[in-house]
């Protein structure tokens, strides 16, 4: 499988919790990013010639920000320079608020088959006291108005464990949006990071954390209603109805190679995995002087790329597959974890069903010091 990534870095107002690399948008900015993500495009174009995508996300910030004509050339760009499989995956990021119906149909006209549409929460109150400019009512017109146009393949982000949320805040946002029916759900819970509003309230102790067990319930209740309403859960905070699973995404965990084009997009190509300029001024600059926007470059060593596999896959709820493991690295796998595979087994943390080795639940919910124990 291999992946194509576009950042898209704007966005109407920057969430209180978001620390991905986005700016309030400006159209002086927009209209210099559109001609340099073009020019990025062609840096690649002879590399990848001979090559197809089977999936293409647009990622942000805020994509939908873009208006009609400015998706078109974007969408167009992607297609002109690259080889697109006829079945690939095509998403867009959207937020309520930066859609409407003419421009959802022109998305589905240029090709894009799948949105994610990021709501967080359904109360309005909720919505104000994280930075989200849009109300859980524009929302549901925006939903409604892409399965019209004919959109049968969406995904509704959302967030749980948020400031002063209760629990049963938390359920009625949940059993809300499974009576939408949409095809994927992804429910996150809340981390703050440092550098963001959010973060700089917590410090101010203008609101206090959810407690961990909490956190867990809260986690729980997801999994288990979820369930009972056709969701499988495929990875740690995913959640898709039979066959809707995000390939994109999938690209990630398991660490097939993916393209990453845009200010501070990453990628990996050929066991090598790079990060652009983050700053948009500065990316701008470096491909005007026709160099790829590049800030970091790192080639992975085997025990990089050993390792790696092993913590993306384990957020995959079917985990690792030990023969694959033994194909792509020409080892055995208990040879290298045995001491940590039993005493995660006697935790009940990991379970080895067959050929795969998986988190249990108890290891889905403290998953990164799993992780820990096998990168020590």
């Amino acid at each position: 499988m291999l992946g194509l990534y576009i950042h898209v870095p704007f966005c109407a107002q920057k969430c209180y919790y978001c620390d991905f690399n986005s700016y309030k948008i400006n159209s002086n900015q927009k209209r210099d990013y559109l001609l340099n993500i073009e020019r990025e495009m062609k840096f690649y174009k002879e590399e990848f010639k001979d090559k197809y995508f089977d999936t293409v996300f647009f990622g942000g910030g805020t994509p939908s920000i873009l208006t009609v004509d400015e998706l078109k050339k974007l969408v167009n760009n992607v297609y002109e320079n690259f080889n697109i499989n006829e079945s690939a995956e095509i998403t867009i990021e959207c937020n309520p608020g930066t859609i409407n119906k003419e421009k959802l149909r022109v998305m589905k006209n240029l090709g894009i088959n799948r949105l994610s549409i990021g709501l967080q929460a359904t109360q309005n109150y909720h919505l104000k006291a994280i930075g989200r400019i849009h109300t859980y009512e524009e929302f549901e017109k925006n939903y409604y108005d892409a399965i019209d146009v004919g959109f049968d393949n969406i995904n509704i982000d959302l967030m749980y464990a948020l400031p002063n949320q209760k629990p049963q805040e938390w359920k009625d946002t949940l059993n809300k949006i499974i009576k939408l029916n949409p095809s994927h759900i992804s429910a996150y819970s809340l981390i703050l990071e440092e550098g963001t509003k959010l973060y700089d309230m917590y410090e101010n102790k203008e609101f206090e954390l959810l407690d961990e067990d909490t956190d867990i319930n809260m986690y729980k209740y997801t999994i288990q209603t979820l369930k009972k309403h056709g969701y499988n859960q495929y990875e740690i905070s995913n959640y898709s109805k039979e066959n809707m699973e995000c390939k994109h995404n999938i690209i990630y965990w398991k660490c097939d190679q993916y393209l990453g084009l845009g200010p501070g997009a990453s990628g990996f190509i050929d066991g090598k995995r790079y990060s652009n300029i983050e700053d948009i001024c500065e990316y701008n600059d470096c491909i005007l002087k026709n160099v790829k926007p590049e800030s970091e470059e790192i080639i992975l060593t085997n025990n990089d790329k050993i390792e790696e596999f092993i913590f993306m896959g384990l957020r995959m709820n079917q985990g690792i597959n030990l023969d694959v493991f033994k194909e792509r690295f020409n080892i055995n796998f208990f040879d290298i974890y045995q001491e940590v595979i039993d005493k995660l087994i006697k935790r009940d943390l990991i379970k080895l069903t067959g050929k795969n080795i998986s988190l249990t639940q108890k290891g889905r919910e403290i998953s990164n010091s799993v992780f820990i124990d096998f990168l020590n």
